[in-house]
């Protein structure tokens, strides 16, 4: 269980404590720090939510009424290098300028790693005369050389009635590092060819599954060095949509599947707290301080295919599969039922 919620922690810790110096860019102003925000965290937010649509089902086979299954199941979401960096253009932002003069230049997100670090600068106001404040802009997870997004949960499906199943997936909100996160989900499949008269020979399993998916975080750290301030939190908050047609062999040992499916999903970024630019006010703001700035908000929908293998011996199983979509998914898992 400890390894569990470790590994499930890594998936959200990594993302958050990359960002930790994210807040010295409201030494920029409010609308320099959002867009600059928007752009770092967007691919993470993104790949999660497509990361916790995953591990919902391994057959489209549903389990007779009253048997059950628990499982162990471990998501990675593979990091293209699209993904990694962006471009800061200063001539799109008020008060933000790179240290050696350039104009515009790739700088990591949350999945990348600026090498060498990259140093900013912005004016503010100290009540006499401005001056510069500097700062390095965040870097990503390929600084701590992780390459893929993880994550790992505990799961159970449970037979209802004939053709029916229900799943649950749930981890309670524990805390490390000053990161709390906590992971619950629901999922329901039904398998059409159960219905079917001859349902018995036919040698493929076809289902629909529908799943839902909620993830929360919330890191909370204090800063004290350009920003200082009281209550300073990142808070996340994610939810993640699956409707999937599957398919699977029926056979007694090792089966095959396959399905298409559509998924949705919102993840909620909140700067929470109080911040106060320690060196005064910057340009464009008339106040160096700042209460719960900014939120930011990423939406995603796409189609994704799935194609894997369980292998099952007794009451123990284990499958793996591969789930193609804008963020592609490597899932793996151990089962244990009847």
């Amino acid at each position: 269980m400890k390894k569990i919620s470790l590994f499930l922690m890594a998936a959200v810790v990594l993302p958050l404590t990359a960002q930790e110096n994210l807040e010295d860019l409201l030494a920029a102003g409010v609308e320099d720090a959002k867009r600059f925000s928007t752009a770092y965290i967007s691919p993470a937010a993104e790949g999660m939510m497509y990361n916790t649509a995953n591990g919902w089902v391994q057959s489209a086979q549903v389990k007779k009424p009253l048997k059950f299954e628990f499982s162990i199941i471990g998501n990675a979401t593979l990091i293209n290098d699209s993904q990694r960096s962006f471009t800061l253009n200063t001539a799109d932002y008020n008060n933000l300028q790179f240290r050696d003069g350039s104009n515009s230049k790739e700088v990591a997100t949350a999945f990348g790693e600026n090498d060498p670090d990259i140093v900013v600068f912005s004016e503010v106001n100290n009540g006499v005369f401005n001056e510069e404040v500097e700062f390095v802009l965040p870097q990503g997870l390929a600084s701590v050389n992780v390459n893929a997004l993880p994550s790992a949960f505990l799961q159970a499906r449970l037979g209802l009635f004939k053709a029916t199943e229900v799943k649950v997936r749930y981890f309670p909100k524990i805390e490390q590092e000053d990161v709390k996160t906590g992971l619950f989900g629901v999922g329901l499949k039904v398998e059409f060819t159960e219905w079917l008269p001859a349902e018995s020979v036919f040698p493929v399993a076809i289902a629909g599954v529908v799943a839902y998916t909620n993830l929360t975080a919330n890191y909370d750290f204090t800063d004290d060095m350009i920003i200082e301030g009281e209550n300073q939190q990142f808070d996340v908050r994610q939810n993640s949509y699956l409707l999937q047609l599957q398919a699977s062999t029926k056979l007694p040992v090792i089966n095959f599947y396959g399905g298409i499916g559509y998924v949705a999903g919102t993840s909620d970024f909140d700067v929470l707290g109080t911040y106060r630019v320690r060196a005064g006010v910057p340009l464009f703001e008339t106040t160096n301080e700042f209460n719960d700035p900014f939120s930011i908000r990423n939406k995603i929908s796409g189609v994704r295919g799935t194609v894997g293998a369980k292998l099952t011996l007794g009451f123990f199983g284990m499958h793996a599969d591969y789930n193609l979509a804008e963020y592609d998914n490597i899932s793996l898992g151990v089962h244990f039922g009847i």
